[in-house]
């Protein structure tokens, strides 16, 4: 509609090769970029973008050399702009990986003088060292089985569907020969069936139209493998370490092959749609409003404009009795000009739309109408950065109050129209963003909706063989370069915040270098952490024992901040005739007999994973819950330790060592008055890396079913996840080599899935697995096929093992 089609265009050098950088095809990208640089006459401002892109380009790829040519030859050209604000950072990030480190210095206190503070008090550090530079956010795209050959776009959301615009037309206007748009209902926009993933360029991702997906969730076909009576048993159904019951179906939230199919689009409603174009629509929060565009057509009657033309309006409607009724013309409406493509504020009182009045900018450009005592305001024309000298179309505002729209005549677009993203209410210093590709694309990118954090929504884009079509993207990464994280330090019993306190900072990854902080007069310390990357804090202040926590960006694909608390113990001075603690100095060392005991002593061994070996060099820290007063000692090469109690008093013992996770335990008090008692305290710890053998794990032939002696192995594995809250694990599943290949590992996939199932089922968060099958990748032995082996030696082979991905 408003002739969206026209907007098609030819891809010029400088829009083609900004087209490969934001679709991270750098190599091409540094093609067409430094092809653009021959010509002599390029505009300055063009120059520098291209510059600036190429240098870039060049650094992503590991070109240091070139790239710091680049980002010099960028730099002598001026002062970069606000968008080249991030030139600085990254050329001392070049500087330094070409060893020129007073130069890098120089650059990055020259950025760190640019660069606009965060919007919290407190301290804030630049972690990239750490990559505090915005980063791609990166999209998966969904082709939906709704489309068809005809037209798709515009979807709105109503209730737990989606009303979009479709029709034998085209999103332009349409001449009779082809037809009307009309209205169609979904009612369940979760049951959409996803046939391929789909990139910038229309053309659908290899390997991903195999399988039809709901929501990105796999979908699952009527014939089980490994779960129906036919299938042949094979050695590894055999009673033995393994996984189980996971229905697929039930686990989708599905119960029969026939929930499976995806609701079938339908006519949305009659009294609504009529010969003419009906759409976009927009529907008040409740459901009970509708504003939709239709040609000047009401109550049987077609209007014109004074040149003959059958222009766009805006009517409302009300849901009664499970219909629309009451359709109503708004009052900014004309017959000379087009009004259309609504879109309502979440609160109601503001409907933003597109139109070609006397007055705009462009082409059409975007308004925003008000609620006023029960009336529409006149219209007021949003102005820049918003509207252009092109069109602007296709508005919607999220939950939040952000507004995106589609334009052809802002900066940066790949060509035809693309989609902007802002926020409300515009200022002064208001910036409109060009959404990264594949949002975007070199074809007409329309009609998106979506979240207040962007995570999932919907897009039109006539990318995929020229015709307009709806997609569905899901957000991979979060949309932001940082993490913004506020961590405040308080001592342990009172609350009371600390201030002065040491905060050390490692990142992980080869070249970063600690950072150190200091909490302000309430305790706290503000962060900006790199996105994909591990963190651990080191606490330390006079008088108090040091304490470490860990952080983690991996996989955080929101965009909330996060607070943090942590609390640091204060050293209690024992009196002189306080029980000593006492370190096993050696391997030499024997333990005292227990008939030589004088006083209650907790004694114990530090072990790890694999092969239960001591550790050397655990802090304990033994805490009296009775005074607060407290005790240390580390272990030794035996990895033993050994403390006097005091009888009457409950402990709290707390091992750690770097790259360990902390393990913290509960001593029962000993009885006041009592004989000396022996207290046992063996401990295991984990560290990245470690791999755990889950032992007893059983299941039936051709099965993948939890078992109820299973699911007590895996409650242990529960036990052990929420006592260590950082522990991510991949959980593995391997069988021997006996039996198809093929069947093998399909059956340790499903068989390693549902253990995860069956872990979040009871709570642990599904964040912190993966699932893996092996099949009969990883023999233990030489029992591969062709060789002869026993029993035994097969069954050593088929295992379940959990493996540490990283824990604090």
């Amino acid at each position: 509609m408003c002739s969206l089609t026209g907007y098609a265009q030819q891809a010029l050098p400088q829009q083609k090769a900004d087209s490969y950088y934001y679709a991270q095809s750098y190599p091409l990208a540094i093609d067409g970029y430094t092809e653009l640089l021959k010509d002599a006459s390029l505009p300055s401002d063009t120059k520098k973008d291209v510059l600036f892109n190429l240098a870039n380009a060049y650094r992503q790829v590991g070109d240091f050399v070139k790239a710091e040519t680049k980002f010099r030859e960028f730099l002598e050209m001026g002062e970069p702009m606000e968008k080249h604000a991030l030139a600085y950072l990254h050329y001392a990030q070049t500087l330094g990986n070409n060893g020129k480190i007073q130069q890098a210095q120089e650059m990055f206190e020259r950025y760190e003088a640019i660069k606009k503070p965060l919007s919290y008090s407190g301290i804030s550090p630049n972690l990239s060292a750490a990559g505090a530079g915005k980063e791609k956010v990166t999209y998966r795209i969904e082709n939906l089985e709704i489309n068809s050959s005809n037209a798709e776009f515009s979807p709105a959301y109503f209730r737990d569907g989606l009303v979009y615009v479709a029709g034998k037309g085209s999103s332009s206007v349409s001449s009779p020969d082809k037809g009307y748009l009309d209205l169609y209902y979904v009612p369940e926009r979760n049951s959409l069936i996803t046939t391929g993933i789909i990139g910038a360029d229309g053309k659908q991702l290899a390997g991903t139209n195999s399988s039809q997906t709901r929501t990105g969730t796999a979908n699952v076909a009527n014939r089980r493998l490994g779960r129906d009576a036919s299938t042949a048993p094979t050695a590894n159904d055999s009673r033995t370490v393994g996984y189980a019951p996971f229905s697929f179906s039930e686990g989708l939230g599905l119960t029969s092959s026939k929930a499976a199919k995806s609701t079938a689009p339908e006519g949305f409603s009659k009294e609504l749609n009529t010969k003419y174009h009906e759409g976009p629509v927009t529907f008040s929060a409740d459901g009970s409003t509708i504003y939709f565009t239709r040609n000047n057509f009401n109550e049987g009657k077609s209007q014109k404009s004074s040149d003959n033309v059958n222009k766009l309006k805006l009517y409302s409607a009300v849901l009664q009795d499970g219909g629309w009724t009451n359709v109503q013309e708004l009052p900014f409406n004309s017959d000379e000009y087009s009004t259309g493509h609504p879109a309502l504020s979440r609160d109601g009182r503001s409907l933003y739309f597109v139109s070609d009045r006397p007055g705009g900018l462009g082409g059409t450009d975007v308004y925003v109408a008000r609620q006023e005592n029960g009336s529409w305001s006149q219209p007021v024309n949003l102005g820049a950065p918003v509207n252009t000298k092109g069109d602007e179309m296709f508005p919607f505002i999220d939950e939040s109050g952000n507004l995106y729209f589609a334009s052809n005549g802002q900066a940066n677009g790949l060509g035809g129209l693309d989609i902007y993203f802002t926020q409300l209410p515009l200022k002064s210093t208001t910036e409109v963003t060009h959404l990264d590709s594949p949002i975007n694309s070199k074809a007409d990118d329309f009609g998106l909706i979506t979240d207040g954090r962007r995570s999932m929504g919907f897009l039109s884009s006539n990318r995929r063989n020229g015709d307009d079509d709806i997609f569905r993207f899901v957000r991979e990464s979060a949309l932001s370069g940082c993490r913004n994280l506020t961590l405040r330090v308080f001592e342990e019993g009172n609350y009371a915040s600390l201030d002065s306190v040491e905060v050390t900072i490692k990142a992980r990854g080869e070249g970063r270098d600690e950072q150190k902080l200091f909490t302000n007069s309430d305790g706290v310390v503000a962060l900006c952490l790199e996105a994909e990357n591990d963190f651990l804090f080191e606490l330390a202040k006079d008088g108090y024992v040091s304490g470490t926590l860990g952080f983690s960006t991996t996989g955080l694909t929101d965009d909330k901040p996060t607070q943090m608390g942590a609390s640091l113990l204060k050293f209690i001075i024992e009196e002189a005739d306080s029980l000593p603690s006492r370190m096993s100095s050696g391997a030499e060392d024997t333990w005292e007999s227990d008939a030589m005991l004088s006083v209650s002593t907790l004694r114990g061994t530090v072990t790890g994973e694999p092969g239960k070996s001591p550790i050397e060099g655990v802090k304990l820290i033994l805490k009296n819950e009775c005074d607060g007063s407290i005790k240390q000692t580390v272990t030794g090469p035996n990895g033993r330790f050994e403390f006097a109690l005091k009888e009457g008093c409950g402990y709290t013992l707390v091992a750690s060592k770097p790259s360990y996770g902390t393990n913290t335990n509960a001593i029962t008090k000993i009885p006041a008055k009592s004989t000396p008692k022996l207290v046992s305290a063996n401990l295991q710890m984990l560290k990245a890396g470690d791999l755990v053998l889950l032992d007893n794990i059983l299941y039936d032939t051709g099965k993948w079913d939890i078992r109820k002696d299973a699911a007590r192995e895996l409650d242990k594995m529960v036990t052990t996840m929420r006592k260590y809250p950082s522990l991510k694990i991949e959980i593995g599943s391997h069988t021997d080599s006996q039996g198809n290949d093929k069947f093998n590992q399909y059956l340790s996939e499903r068989r390693a899935k549902a253990a995860l199932n069956y872990l979040a089922s009871k709570g642990i968060s599904r964040n912190r697995m993966t699932a893996r099958g092996y099949g009969e990748e990883q023999l233990l032995n030489q029992c591969k096929d062709g060789v002869l082996c026993t029993e035994e030696e097969h069954q050593r082979n088929r295992r379940t093992e959990f493996k540490v991905i990283s824990i604090r």
